[in-house]
């Protein structure tokens, strides 16, 4: 029972985590009008936060490296809260942004150490599933925190978004506290763990994957809310709508890809979210502006989001396990390097109104990681060698 209000709460962190990371995309309008600067500007929160994550995960993964587990998590939320806390008492657009980069940096520690340390408090043929697990917090972020996040904008203000993230940050800090046990230590990593990683083929190939992944994702994702105003005239509701309804899909195409991994291996099971996210960003490009075409894509679109990703943390457990802490490190902030290549791609891209290529770009990217996955192929694994 311990051990899973403990994967639980560890979850709930990355809740947090999530809406920390993404949360301005959820209100980029009240950003701009309350803070007097324009989308694009707003949506520079994102990118400018991918490039502190991206460099940040590494980096913080090799000087945290011995610190207890407990300490380093908790203390992580803690920042957290403090951050967004203040943000909403922020005077001015590089206030906030000031925050968030320094906010970021910390943060960028808790995804992958949180997925780290469930791996030492499950049996090892659980790791899988379990790390699935606690990165379906990022899908819920999408599912509850973003919709949540865009009504709270909506009528009270961006300030109660950052006031309620900060308030639910140093809750969960207290909730895995209590549960958490203390003296867990991961295996120490050394500038030599990520040489070898250099080295490794396979690994960097499945890095690449995700970057190329997350940046098609990310082109689209954080204008989501201005591009369905602008192509469909969706409303606040509609909107709201449309956050909820991914999310929605990303927690089944999670918990779906947590169910069939073990049968039919990462790889298989990863190339079925792919295609999926593939298939439901070229629905919405090619349906641009048609509420239905809308709502198909988003659907099959977010059914890949989260399954993709822990099935590529699984993929680096499998390939080199004594590694797997600092692979896990480096897909998280290839993830960020992802985020801000998208974004900042979106974010060209938009400020040119060349809204329908964005689709075409994200697509193109996804193409692309595909391809580099079918060049790879390894075929049908035991998901226990992750172990």
């Amino acid at each position: 029972m311990t051990s899973f209000l403990t994967r639980f709460f560890l979850m709930l962190g990355n809740i947090v985590i999530g809406l920390s990371v993404l949360g301005p995309a959820g209100m980029l309008s009240e950003l701009a009008d309350g803070l007097d600067v324009g989308i694009h500007d707003a949506g520079l929160l994102v990118t400018y936060g991918a490039i502190v994550l991206c460099i940040g995960s590494p980096l913080m993964a090799w000087l945290t490296t011995r610190m207890d587990r407990r300490i380093l998590l908790v203390g992580t939320l803690v920042v957290v809260a403090v951050a967004e806390g203040a943000s909403a008492f922020a005077p001015s657009y590089g206030v906030v942004l000031a925050l968030r980069l320094a906010m970021l940096l910390v943060a960028a520690i808790y995804t992958p150490q949180a997925a780290a340390t469930v791996g030492l408090i499950v049996p090892e043929a659980q790791r899988p599933s379990a790390i699935a697990f606690v990165f379906l917090g990022w899908s819920l972020a999408v599912a509850g925190g973003l919709p949540l996040i865009a009504v709270l904008a909506t009528h009270f203000g961006w300030r109660a978004g950052f006031g309620v993230l900060g308030a639910a940050s140093a809750v969960i800090a207290l909730l895995v506290f209590m549960t958490l046990p203390g003296g867990l230590t991961g295996k120490p990593l050394s500038l030599a763990s990520f040489a070898s990683i250099a080295r490794n083929r396979r690994l960097v190939t499945i890095l690449i994957v995700t970057m190329l992944q997350i940046s098609g994702q990310l082109t689209l994702f954080v204008y989501l809310a201005p591009l369905l105003r602008r192509l469909i005239g969706a409303g606040d509701l509609a909107v709201e709508s449309f956050f909820a309804f991914y999310g929605v899909a990303a927690i089944l195409g999670n918990v779906i890809a947590t169910g069939v991994v073990t049968a039919l291996g990462t790889e298989l099971t990863l190339a079925l979210f792919l295609g999926s996210t593939t298939l439901g960003l070229a629905v919405w490009t090619m349906g641009a502006g048609l509420f239905a075409a809308a709502s198909v894509g988003v659907f099959f679109w977010g059914l890949g989001f989260a399954a993709i990703n822990s099935m590529q943390q699984a993929r680096l457990a499998e390939t080199a396990p004594d590694l797997a802490s600092a692979s896990i490190a480096l897909n998280t902030s290839v993830v960020y390097v992802g985020q801000a290549v998208g974004s900042g791609i979106g974010g060209f891209l938009f400020a040119h109104g060349a809204f329908a290529t964005m689709g075409y770009v994200a697509i193109a990217f996804m193409i692309a990681a595909c391809a580099l996955v079918a060049v790879t192929w390894q075929g049908a694994r035991v998901v226990t060698a992750a172990s």
